[in-house]
């Protein structure tokens, strides 16, 4: 039978606000990620600007105005209440008004676009001004393209057959595709194809990189059917197979290292000449050096810190002058939002360096004595060590960079997996163990090349308990070849029979 009662229930639960939301994604952004982050936050709220006491970022930041305030949205969904505690309270009157401030020195140079429309940007330099135009591949082969084809149909192909052409100048995709795209026979494809094989860098619009060799052994005036026979069997060269490649080019060793001298001169990628990446720099977001007592000291990289100050003096002003109960929502909801961004800048702040302090003090060894000294860390340890949750360690150490005297490191580098000491002696770092493999092979002698179960021996002895196939496995992960391919690698560039030829 069907009853209605009242019942009373107490239930704990994780409410996800935007703003909490918004604090864990602030964690995870590197310096110049929450630096465009801010200059968005900055444009849209009145009351936050660049804290002018530290390190600016370069871009200038628009002083807060009325005219700013009057044209913002005024949408918020905070109330105005005058029971809540104002932040009137920790406001004074003896902040300057910034609006009175004469601006830097490096403010009149602007560098803004040639479309600006201001009157005040008539004359000023602009950021494109500085930067060199480049010409990309494809635009320098149409340009040649015009001078060795005349057929105006031809030259639809062509420019067809450009665009198949990828940043190291090799056409990716099948000619009988484009033949079905065109409505062209492949014939008159592979003809436009030679035009373009004739093309500066030589050697660009080859399927393959024997054709691509080819493209070039030809224009010196070098193919031959000996060196034909040697491009067709490039699997042979790269497994230093010479007995094979003797056997097959029908010449004697003297004449297969002339052949392989000439083929190393030549241009495996000409397309890479026209082609321009921009180049990302690594920033350190955290910094480490030696104090006075050599104690290993972090800090933050104050130059790429951003820090934002609230301008409480523009927010008192504007209090006073707002009538409507909307715009002192929209008000008040500006002053909550910079609160809280101010607060949450600062818990990133001290997390970070909570979280790289105890990293250092977990890797010091790697400090002083290199890759050799790394331990063992999970993000676990260090979450446990500064009692955070293991989530909030991760999202501190994604895309953050420390420098360090050893080099500059994505703070991920310093955590790696274990591997079984060999006794009752510590565990050693996966990155260690690498480190030690690569020394142990680049030290062999061509007479004594390691096999990986002699580097298993090896490291044993060493107390490292580590099976063949994990060696086997690093090996590869640090691209180097195996015992049989050092062995012909070795042999074909005359490295050291003894210790004594050293």
């Amino acid at each position: 039978m069907l009853q209605v009662k009242l019942e009373f229930k107490q239930t704990q639960s994780l409410v996800i606000t935007p703003q909490l939301q918004q604090a864990i994604k602030l964690l995870q952004l590197s310096n110049l990620e929450l630096t465009n982050f801010l200059q968005q936050e900055i444009e849209q709220n009145p009351l936050i600007e660049w804290d002018e006491s530290f390190n600016r970022p370069a871009e200038a930041t628009a002083k807060p105005s009325e005219e700013k305030l009057a044209s913002a949205d005024h949408s918020g969904d905070v109330p105005w209440s005058e029971d809540q505690k104002s932040p009137l309270a920790e406001m004074g009157d003896t902040v300057e008004d910034p609006q009175n401030t004469a601006p830097a020195a490096f403010e009149t140079f602007s560098l803004r676009s040639h479309g600006a429309t201001n009157s005040h940007d008539t004359g000023a330099a602009s950021i494109e001004d500085l930067t060199a135009s480049t010409t990309t591949l494809r635009d320098h082969l149409r340009q040649q393209i015009k001078l060795v084809i005349n057929d105006q149909l031809d030259r639809l192909i062509a420019d067809y057959l450009i665009d198949m052409i990828d940043d190291t100048g090799y056409l990716r995709g099948a000619l009988e595709d484009a033949s079905k795209q065109l409505g062209a026979p492949v014939s008159t494809l592979e003809r436009v194809l030679s035009a373009i094989h004739k093309l500066e860098p030589v050697g660009v619009g080859a399927r393959s990189l024997a054709e691509c060799l080819t493209i070039q052994l030809k224009e010196l005036n070098r193919h031959d059917p000996a060196i034909e026979a040697l491009l067709g069997n490039l699997d042979l060269l790269a497994n230093r197979d010479f007995a094979a490649l003797k056997r097959l080019c029908k010449v004697d060793m003297e004449d297969l290292t002339d052949m392989i001298t000439e083929i190393r001169t030549l241009d495996p990628r000409p397309g890479l000449a026209h082609s321009f990446s921009a180049a990302e720099a690594v920033i350190p977001d955290i910094l480490v050096d030696r104090d006075r007592n050599g104690e290993w000291r972090v800090t933050l990289n104050g130059e790429t810190m951003p820090r934002i100050s609230i301008n409480r003096k523009f927010y008192s002003s504007a209090r006073k002058s707002i009538r409507t109960e909307q715009d002192k929502s929209y008000l008040q909801n500006c002053m909550t939002t910079a609160n809280w961004l101010e607060r949450s800048l600062d818990q990133r702040r001290q997390t970070m360096l909570k979280v790289a302090r105890e990293i250092i003090k977990q890797q010091s060894a790697f400090l002083n004595n290199g890759v050799s000294g790394l331990k063992p860390l999970a993000l676990k340890d260090i979450a446990e060590r500064i009692s955070m949750h293991e989530s909030t360690v991760s999202r501190v150490t994604s895309n953050k960079y420390m420098q360090t005297p050893r080099g500059t490191f994505e703070l991920k580098y310093f955590f790696s997996s274990a591997i079984a000491a060999a006794g009752n002696g510590d565990a050693h770092s996966s990155e260690a163990v690498k480190h030690r493999i690569k020394q142990l092979i680049d030290n062999e002698l061509r007479n004594k090349i390691l096999s990986d179960d002699k580097i298993v021996t090896m490291l044993r002895e060493e107390g490292i308990d580590i099976a063949r196939r994990t060696v086997a496995k690093y090996r590869e992960l640090l691209r180097i070849p195996s015992s049989v391919q050092r062995r012909r690698l070795k042999s074909s560039l005359g490295c050291p029979l003894t210790d004594a030829n050293r």
